[in-house]
């Protein structure tokens, strides 16, 4: 788990750093909001298109070179951007990144269900969704003020940690893969079949869009939203921390009590939440939409440890790559949604209609919340 844990904050500090700072750099290289734009769309849809290869990966390669090349792939092109700031080079390498970052969120979630006991999987996935957190948390606000008041450079060295992160990665590999391999005769019927698993795990991952979609719509349009730097940082910041501390904190809970009687009162609070906010952003109300962020934030945090928990708890271990994969790709996808739909939403009838859209969809979530099922360590 260390290992795990340091490979896991370098990759997603060098992502973190660059969310924000690469678009910016198109624009100083002569791009138009439209080219900005872009930057982060390609390195979304590469991303995707990378996970569902990853589990391929693992089986064709093993877990050290493969996590080790996803860093390389994510950290090296950081330093290319020093070369150009136009528009066809920052995407090229975007689109570079996308791969590694396809690869170190599969190949992460997935290590943290192979290195854990099925029984305290919630705290494990807590503490890796902690690694993921706190650098986001710090990196993602601070990023492009440093591009723009001090220099662009320095933040393009930070976004190149994930290569640190290599060694870890290869001790990781050297643990995993002399584990034991499963032996498919002593796994129940449950799960044996990868389409079968693959639509038990449809029931998380659309939980996780739910959330998502509000989640990235905020993330993305927060500025554009509340255009007082003094609100809406504050707010963009506390939405952070509290999904940090709550997909850390979340996972013992689920570990003691179980995950599933969890899901829907964090459905709600995503409802509350983004519903809050469209509220307060159309009455311009400080107090509501700083609440709404803490409850957004609450159910963002509490939600990616439960569907994971539940993903990982509905399959058997042969299909642990399948659902470390579906699972990030419904991240991805809900936050992509996130970003275009509620953006098109927001041009032609404004932000506070678009978010109580994404509200919506939420609330449209929660019979599938309140469905209990077995899961196969029993809870």
């Amino acid at each position: 788990m260390p290992a795990l844990l340091w490979a896991t904050f370098l990759g997603f500090s060098g992502f973190a750093v660059l969310m924000p700072v690469a678009p910016l750099w198109a624009v100083h290289g002569g791009a138009d909001e439209g080219g900005a734009g872009l930057v982060n769309g390609v390195l979304l849809i590469v991303t995707v298109l990378t996970q569902f290869t990853v589990p391929a990966m693992l089986r064709r390669f093993g877990w050290g070179p493969t996590l080790a090349v996803g860093l390389l792939l994510l950290g090296a092109p950081s330093l290319g951007f020093i070369a150009s700031d136009s528009l066809v080079t920052v995407l090229a390498l975007s689109a570079v990144r996308g791969v590694g970052f396809g690869i170190l969120t599969v190949t992460g979630s997935a290590a943290v269900a192979e290195l854990s006991d099925p029984r305290t999987r919630g705290k494990a996935v807590g503490a890796y969704g902690l690694a993921i957190a706190g650098p986001q948390v710090v990196l993602l606000p601070l990023g492009s003020w440093v591009a723009e008041t001090v220099n662009f450079s320095v933040v393009f060295v930070v976004g190149a940690l994930p290569l640190l992160g290599v060694p870890a990665a290869l001790a990781l590999g050297r643990v995993i893969d002399a584990f034991p391999a499963h032996d498919p005769s002593t796994e129940t019927s449950h799960g044996a079949s990868t389409p079968r698993a693959a639509l038990t795990l449809l029931r998380p991952m659309i939980l996780l869009i739910g959330v998502t979609i509000a989640g990235g719509a905020v993330l993305t349009f927060g500025p554009q939203m509340v255009r007082n730097p003094a609100i809406v940082i504050p707010a963009l910041a506390l939405m952070e921390l509290m999904a940090a501390l709550f997909r850390w904190w979340i996972g013992g809970v689920a570990d003691r009590h179980g995950a599933e009687r969890f899901l829907a009162p964090f459905v709600v609070l995503t409802v509350l939440g983004v519903g809050g906010m469209a509220w307060a952003v159309h009455e311009q109300s400080v107090a509501v939409l700083l609440l709404g962020a803490v409850l957004l934030g609450s159910a963002y945090g509490g939600l990616q440890n439960l569907t994971l928990v539940i993903s990982f708890a509905s399959v058997s271990r042969r299909h642990i790559g399948l659902a470390s994969s579906i699972w990030n790709v419904g991240f991805d996808l809900g936050s992509g949604l996130g970003s275009v739909v509620v953006g098109a939403i927001a041009a032609g009838h404004g932000f506070p209609k678009a978010l109580a859209v994404t509200a919506v969809f939420a609330m449209l979530t929660l019979p599938l919340a309140l469905v209990r099922r077995r899961l196969r360590d029993g809870r």
